[in-house]
């Protein structure tokens, strides 16, 4: 599955557009990544488990819209974006969607 943020796929053709497809996972803090994160705000810098968990949340959205491009019969995805929302204190949602397409 070919998937790009443009809305058009360099040196292919879009033959048929198939429609919105999304996917999406809530994921939630937990208290070891908490601990690490509260000590990293006292010197600072990168707080890596929850880059890691923000980075596990896109992979599994976007491996989710995938599927349902494919069950769409679709064998490109454009368009592509991904949106986070906070849906609790201390959950977040990470979407991602584009327009399923064909193209040769």
């Amino acid at each position: 599955m070919l998937i790009v943020t443009t809305n058009e796929i360099a040196g292919k053709k879009i033959t048929s557009v198939k429609g919105l497809v999304q996917g999406s996972t809530v994921k939630a803090k937990h208290v070891g990544r908490d601990i690490g994160a509260g000590l990293k705000t006292l010197v600072g810098g990168e707080i890596t488990g929850y880059s890691e968990l923000m980075k596990e949340a896109r992979e599994e959205a976007k491996n989710r819209m995938t599927e349902e491009a494919e069950n769409i019969g679709a064998n490109a995805i454009v368009g592509m974006r991904y949106q986070t929302s906070q849906v609790m204190n201390g959950a977040s949602e990470v979407i991602a969607y584009g327009t399923a397409v064909i193209s040769e």
